[in-house]
């Protein structure tokens, strides 16, 4: 009985797909047309009474001599060797990768190549997920499907548009103290511009706006913010005066700075939840060296899904290339 227990319970694993009521519908099946053979002593007439061939017949009365009732459960078909199974190594990074970030499999396939130089598919990724049961992602982090699907636009140089924004942090537990990170992310190579402060009002946002044109590589035409208060007629003019326009959205819609808002979204998920709490403390300084770590790694390292798996610096090289080829074919035709 006990090997009966085992073989059946492997046979739940392999045929997943078939419910537990069917699988003991098609083990009692077996051992009823055995049974029925052993009484009649007229195999034919068994098989032709329960509709099934003489070969099949003959294979599972051998199986039960030799295995007992857990021969009747059906074995694996899976090869004993798989020489194009995907390495165990890589599978724990793929799930490791889904469980603590919830990447999707065109951005593990991405990872992978690029921290670990292995060549995968997505597709595979996506089998690999599926298999152990990850290839949906919690409620929090699915998909919230829109009435009406908005138009994507991305600027075609470098410095065109910035999208600038704030995000209210939580506070530190033990703490009274509010912290307030400021974002700035050009349009066309995403490269961002991170800051934290403890107060949100005009003064640190003229602060950061100065501290953005200092750090870019690249001159900037254009500010986009939100109607915020920190974001009025002082920030404003001072902009203005720097020959750098601002523009602010439309009321109520933060879809139009969607990428800093998707941005923020990338620090929640692969930032501040893997950052150890108890080991900061409200000091702004020892915020803002853990958060220029990470804006180094998001620029220079990590791949970026809007932009084909390029990080943002190998997208401003991109555009700078392509811009200085552009100028020398016009300079020759002139």
């Amino acid at each position: 009985m006990t090997v009966f227990r085992f073989a059946l319970q492997r046979y739940l694993e392999w045929s997943s797909e078939m419910t537990k009521a069917e699988q003991d519908r098609l083990v009692n099946f077996r051992h009823k047309f055995l049974q029925h053979a052993k009484l009649t002593g007229n195999v034919v007439e068994t098989c032709r009474h329960f509709g099934i061939s003489r070969q099949k017949f003959y294979k599972w009365k051998k199986r039960f001599e030799k295995l007992g009732a857990g021969g009747l459960c059906d074995q694996s078909r899976a090869p004993h060797r798989s020489p194009n199974e995907t390495p165990k190594v890589v599978v724990s990074k793929i799930l490791y990768l889904r469980q603590n970030y919830h990447f999707g499999a065109g951005k593990i396939r991405d990872f992978l190549l690029r921290f670990h130089s292995i060549r995968i598919a997505a597709a595979s990724v996506q089998r690999i997920l599926r298999k152990h049961g990850l290839h949906k992602l919690p409620g929090s982090q699915k998909h919230q499907p829109h009435g009406k699907r908005w138009k994507r636009y991305e600027k075609a140089q470098p410095g065109h548009r910035l999208q600038m924004d704030v995000k209210f942090l939580e506070r530190i537990p033990g703490t009274k103290k509010r912290l307030y990170q400021f974002t700035a992310i050009d349009d066309c190579t995403r490269i961002r511009v991170l800051k934290i402060y403890d107060a949100c009002n005009q003064e640190t946002a003229v602060k950061f706006a100065d501290e953005v044109i200092r750090r870019l590589p690249f001159r900037i035409h254009v500010i986009q913010t939100d109607n915020g208060a920190e974001f009025q007629s002082k920030f404003h003019w001072h902009l203005e005066g720097l020959d750098i326009r601002h523009v602010y959205i439309r009321p109520r819609t933060p879809r139009l700075n969607g990428k800093v808002e998707r941005s923020h979204r990338v620090d929640d998920q692969e930032f501040y939840q893997l950052l150890d709490k108890d080991g900061i403390s409200d000091d702004v300084h020892l915020f803002n060296d853990k958060l220029r770590e990470w804006e180094n790694y998001y620029n220079h390292n990590r791949p970026h899904g809007g932009l084909g798996g390029q990080t943002p610096f190998e997208r401003l090289l991109a555009k700078t290339k392509t811009t200085s080829k552009s100028k020398r074919k016009l300079s020759r035709k002139s």
